[in-house]
């Protein structure tokens, strides 16, 4: 996979490219230390998947996702940072990034990309934990004018706790293939792209 590298510490970006060549798998097509470089990058190379630090003087690697997003909607920026401060994660996740990983998951960042490749989107466990109290309640939730039915919604519920289609089948005694055809109608009915998105949908649209 290709990927373009953005962090404003140079050694670090370079320890990256190093790192992440070395499997085998991995090409880094560029590397940038801003967020005006990341966007300009991204127009030029069109990566696999941007791994992009958050903090950055000038424009910061949320401004600079934003924007690309804006023009590629079809682009996968994974976010590498130190901070995991309540703002980030849920800007993160309400623009479409596909993953937050901290630094400190030094280990996991080359699975990560793998599993975002595979469609699949990395928050991690303790980000996503974080959800229920991050989000502020809305007004109550009209199921029906969305065309979600009592199962949809008690499947979406399920999701939003965490639960994988495993466990859900089993908990409501529904086969995985028609879990995730539940779960692929709710994401088309709510013009969401991804089983995580749905879940930030949940704690921020529907939860009271």
């Amino acid at each position: 996979m290709n990927i373009v590298v953005i962090d404003d510490d140079k050694l670090v970006a370079l320890s990256l490219k190093t790192i992440l060549e070395s499997t085998g798998k991995v090409t880094v097509a560029a590397m940038g230390s801003s967020g005006e470089e990341a966007i300009e990058l991204y127009r030029q190379h069109c990566p696999d998947i941007m791994l992009m630090d958050i903090r950055m003087d000038g424009m910061t690697g949320i401004e600079a996702g934003e924007i690309i997003l804006k023009e590629a909607p079809e682009a996968k920026i994974l976010y590498l940072t130190t901070f995991s401060d309540d703002e980030y994660i849920v800007k993160a996740l309400n623009m479409g990034a596909k993953g937050y990983i901290l630094k400190q998951d030094f280990d996991g960042i080359a699975p990560a990309l793998d599993a975002v490749m595979r469609g699949q989107s990395i928050f991690g466990d303790k980000i996503i934990t974080k959800l229920p109290e991050l989000v502020v309640p809305k007004k109550k939730f009209d199921f029906a004018a969305h065309g979600i039915s009592d199962k949809e919604r008690e499947i979406m519920e399920l999701v939003a706790l965490g639960l994988s289609n495993k466990e859900i089948s089993e908990k409501i005694f529904l086969g995985e293939g028609t879990i995730r055809n539940y779960i692929s109608n709710l994401l088309d009915k709510l013009e969401l792209r991804d089983r995580t998105q749905l879940a930030v949908y949940y704690y921020t649209e529907v939860k009271s």
